[in-house]
């Protein structure tokens, strides 16, 4: 019997465990389905789509989409120790303000920008060292990408020549402008969660590896603790304090739904008995990117995997081996109205395929992702049936909103416009995935064709419906769900950092701790 049971050791899972066995007179356990990160590969920056449709990842598809000609999506998701963590592309982005400030407003107390800033602080080891705005001495690494590839600085500059305004820190006093990404990364090398904080856990930790949890065990509306598929057959594992879900948006509803919590009559249908009446796996929420190719001068980073390159990457941690494969970006309003970028442009050194499906695009060149950051349209996570290990349901209703497709036609305008300034003109030499025109028709069916996930989904569990503002699950005790799927609205920006922020954020919670003083704001943050 362990005093905390901590379900899947990802973003979130790995922090929380971590933080909690600080206190050395409780136990903590850690479950995962996947193996240990030890694989190298996991580790080398660049090849992080080698990691895809493996024994690393869940492998998940969507329903047809219905906002995109009912195409499938791959939905890549970390099945490792480190979950996700260890598969992404390591951008460190935090969202905007405005985000955290729109939570609160919705009565989700202690949720507001100055008082999530301290936990994002918390978390970070920021080469740049502590400010108002950043933190240094916390287990994640934060540095500067040290691959800097010539595609990647000639989008920035051709942004410049756009009208966007240069930012050196996306997370820092204003969101919006173009500029370099920090990353996750530690002398070059990914740095996950896993890395991050279960190096230096104590003995009070255990981490369970290669463990299916196949649902919450309920007790008189109280967790007491789950069941997993280990040795041929399902075992009870207890937990005497608290059972925390930390399996993401996709499958912390799953494994409630599983165990009862959820739409009554959807849970009936599949002969689960009921014992708490919650929205479940709805307003799930996501990041839609259309990626546009141009063929290029000189070498992408589709040829970073040479002797030299490996040799620089083992010896120093630097060089194209490094790279993020997403090494700079921007955040842009398409109206002048919005409070707050609603597109996040994502420059690629490399011609990216059509689809997550799809085989490696011949040549070298280019590739610009105009990300929807506020979509109205919401999807849903249901399950097939009432068997644990079948994949749920998926749909994620992207474009489905007249509002979406307006600004992310006018995201793949604006890209458009980027590609024709001076500084991307003089390396381009030939066109490989772009609409026809720049009418709302022909941009709408390049859309179709060109949309895929860009890997963060939020909001099954969220705040206010499914969980309250201590991330306990209303209605039963003993329970919380602590990840992205807590999350009532999507970030304006990349989500792991958010998920870690919101893990640190929960330990203290768990724990009983006094919440960290709220930061000061001493400046507009736009």
């Amino acid at each position: 019997m362990h005093d905390y049971v901590v379900v899947g050791a990802g973003s979130a899972g790995c922090v929380i465990a971590a933080r909690l066995a600080e206190d050395p007179d409780v136990s903590v356990l850690l479950i995962d389905a996947g193996p240990p990160d030890s694989a190298p590969e996991i580790h080398v920056p660049v090849g992080l789509e080698q990691l895809w449709h493996g024994r690393f990842d869940w492998g998940f598809v969507s329903e047809p989409e219905p906002g995109l000609g009912d195409a499938r999506l791959y939905l890549p998701r970390g099945r490792v120790l480190g979950g996700s963590s260890s598969l992404n592309a390591m951008l460190y982005v935090r969202g905007n303000p405005v985000d955290y400030d729109g939570w609160a407003a919705m009565g989700l107390s202690g949720w507001g920008y100055e008082d999530v800033l301290p936990y994002f602080k918390k978390a970070e080891d920021n080469e740049w060292g502590a400010s108002f705005y950043h933190g240094s001495g916390g287990p994640l690494s934060v540095s500067d990408g040290r691959s800097r590839h010539r595609y990647a600085a000639a989008a920035i500059e051709a942004s410049v020549q756009s009208g966007i305004e240069r930012n050196d820190d996306h997370n820092g006093e204003r969101q919006e402008g173009v500029g370099w990404f920090q990353v996750t990364q530690r002398n070059g090398r990914r740095c996950s969660t896993a890395q991050a904080y279960l190096a230096g856990a104590g003995e009070n930790l255990e981490v369970l590896t290669d463990t299916f949890v196949s649902r919450v065990l309920l007790e008189r509306g109280r967790a007491r603790g789950v069941e997993v598929l280990r040795d041929g057959g399902p075992q009870a594992i207890g937990a005497q304090r608290e059972v925390i879900l930390c399996a993401g948006a996709y499958q912390s509803p799953a494994l409630l739904l599983l165990s009862g919590v959820g739409p009554a009559h959807e849970l009936g249908a599949l002969g689960i008995d009921s014992v708490a009446e919650l929205p479940v796996g709805r307003n799930l929420q996501d990041h839609p990117v259309v990626t546009l190719a141009w063929e290029a001068d000189g070498e992408s980073l589709s040829a970073a995997m040479t002797p030299a390159n490996l040799d620089l990457y083992e010896r120093e941690g630097r060089g194209p081996l490094t790279s993020s494969v997403v090494e700079a970006g921007a955040f842009l309003r398409t109206r002048d109205e919005l409070e707050a970028p609603d597109i996040q442009l994502h420059f690629f050194p490399v011609a990216l395929p059509g689809s997550h499906f799809g085989p490696p695009v011949a040549g070298h060149g280019y590739t610009i992702g105009p990300t929807l950051l506020c979509p109205s349209s919401r999807g849903s996570v249901t399950l097939r049936n009432a068997l644990p290990h079948t994949k749920p349901r998926i749909v994620h209703n992207y474009l489905t909103t007249e509002e979406d497709r307006r600004s992310l036609f006018d995201g793949v305008r604006a890209t458009l416009a980027l590609a024709s300034a001076p500084a991307l003109r003089e390396i381009t030499r030939g066109e490989l995935a772009v609409p026809r025109s720049d009418s709302d028709a022909d941009i709408h069916e390049f859309v179709k064709q060109r949309t895929q996930t860009i890997f963060h989904p939020v909001g099954t569990c969220a705040m206010g419906s499914v969980v309250d503002a201590q991330l306990r699950v209303i209605g039963l005790e003993g329970l919380r769900v602590a990840d992205a799927s807590v999350m009532p609205t999507v970030p304006r920006g990349n989500t792991n950092a958010p998920t870690i922020m919101v893990a640190e954020k929960a330990a203290d919670m768990i724990a009983g701790r006094a919440p960290l003083p709220p930061a000061e704001r001493t400046a507009a943050a736009g």
